[in-house]
């Protein structure tokens, strides 16, 4: 385990930035909580994957369709802490990282952009993430943070290049769409998703 830890994020100092990473986490959990969000898919169960990527367990277990969007949210993030906290250590990268996807996290399931999701994309029944989704995308976002810094950066990319390509092919959704249809909705993008 210590070989995934670097060492300098084994000294006290780095365990205070660590302690902060899961403060943010934690915080994004309290926040989500208090703004209502269920714990976990009203089914009444956890589900590892949820296959669906239009139904109602979408965003309710512990990963679905959009958990490769989230990981390249890590590689994302990661590229940006490089660049902008070069004498930081890895731990203080991570805390940058969680607060821009836990901000993200609390932004998403707020009804603005509920709203927004339901009315410009193809999603109609979306009604926001489980908390426990949540998280796991947070999760997840940490993942494939952890990834992008011990792999090289050409195959970081030809991975994220594979999940939008992919989860386009089988979902006609991916980051890339995702971001277009919140930002600048296209009816022909729309149509197309869903399936017309």
């Amino acid at each position: 385990m210590t070989m995934l830890v670097p060492a300098e994020s084994r000294t006290p100092r780095a365990a205070i930035w660590l302690l902060a990473c899961a403060a943010v986490l934690i915080l994004q959990v309290v926040v989500e909580y208090w703004a209502g969000r269920t714990p976990i898919c009203t089914c009444g169960y956890i589900k590892l994957f949820e296959p669906v990527a239009n139904g109602p367990g979408n965003s309710q277990h512990l990963a679905d369709w959009y958990t490769p969007s989230h990981i390249i949210h890590g590689f994302l993030f990661y590229g940006l802490a490089h660049l902008t906290l070069r004498r930081k250590p890895l731990a203080a990268k991570l805390l940058l990282a969680l607060v821009i996807e836990s901000g993200w996290e609390i932004l998403e399931n707020s009804p603005i952009i509920i709203d927004r999701y339901r009315t410009a994309t193809i999603s109609l029944d979306y009604y926001g993430d489980s908390i426990l989704n949540s998280a796991m995308d947070t999760i997840f976002m940490a993942l494939g943070f952890f990834f992008a810094w011990r792999a090289p950066v050409a195959v970081t990319v030809a991975i994220a290049i594979f999940f939008e390509i992919f989860t386009g092919w089988l979902i006609r959704d991916n980051l890339t769409l995702n971001v277009l249809m919140l930002v600048y909705p296209l009816e022909a993008v729309k149509a197309w998703q869903g399936g017309l």
